[in-house]
């Protein structure tokens, strides 16, 4: 590609189907194809019941598609073991939850190397350096050494953001991250997504029912019934 734009993740003909076989399956994707690439910054949309989650857990490796071919940096997973999926989703995919998930016990700084401790053991002094980096990213440098129960809901997510990037992944999936924040701490956190994708070239997908949000995405991709209505880029505003 272009410009240094790259491909990060592709979906082709994903559908996935639970009870396979039985009089009971239920079926909730269906033929699903759109790519993310490194200049994305997207929101996924849909009423409850659409298949948002279950597409988020596929699209972070968590799940596995009943058929069709998810793609990560151009790696076909499908015939991947559970380990190597494993490996790739803790090096390449940051996520961040409407709730935190912080460890109480841990400062925001050891919160956020968690994702180093799981993968690498005890964290380095440059993964401590680059980790306060991040808090500083995200305007927190000051409270580093503060426990989750010591900061705002909006300062918690933010070390949660922190967190997402401490493995430097190709992708961000954002699952309703701003859902529990009053408005202006709502806004703060959208507008660091927003830095964090120009500033780390990496594709970020927001889960949202926000329309304020999802309208200021670059792209909108629609989920109704499983299916795919649009991964359409927003007319110019």
């Amino acid at each position: 590609m272009s410009n240094g734009v790259r491909e990060i993740l592709r979906l082709d003909g994903i559908c996935k189907s639970y009870q396979v076989g039985l009089p009971t399956q239920t079926d909730v994707l269906h033929n699903i194809s759109f790519q993310l690439d490194s200049n994305d910054f997207a929101a996924l949309v849909g009423p409850s019941g659409s298949g948002k989650s279950t597409l988020l857990n596929v699209m972070g490796l968590l799940d596995q598609p009943t058929s069709g071919e998810l793609y990560l940096l151009q790696q076909a997973t499908s015939t991947m073991t559970e380990r190597q999926r494993t490996e790739l989703r803790g090096s390449e995919i940051g996520f961040v939850f409407q709730f935190h998930h912080l460890i109480q016990a841990f400062s925001a700084l050891d919160n956020v190397l968690m994702p180093l401790m799981l993968n690498h053991g005890k964290p380095t002094a440059e993964d401590r350096d680059y980790a306060r980096h991040l808090l500083a990213q995200v305007g927190l440098e000051k409270l580093a050494g503060r426990r989750p129960n010591e900061l705002s809901g909006g300062q918690q997510q933010r070390v949660a953001v922190a967190r997402a990037l401490v493995t430097k992944p190709a992708l961000i999936l954002a699952d309703e991250p701003t859902g529990n924040l009053d408005s202006k701490s709502a806004a703060t956190v959208f507008e660091l997504f927003r830095k964090i994708q120009v500033e780390y070239q990496c594709a970020v997908l927001l889960v949202t029912h926000d329309e304020r949000l999802s309208s200021a995405c670059e792209r909108t991709i629609q989920l109704f019934d499983g299916r795919l209505q649009s991964a359409d880029e927003h007319q110019a505003r």
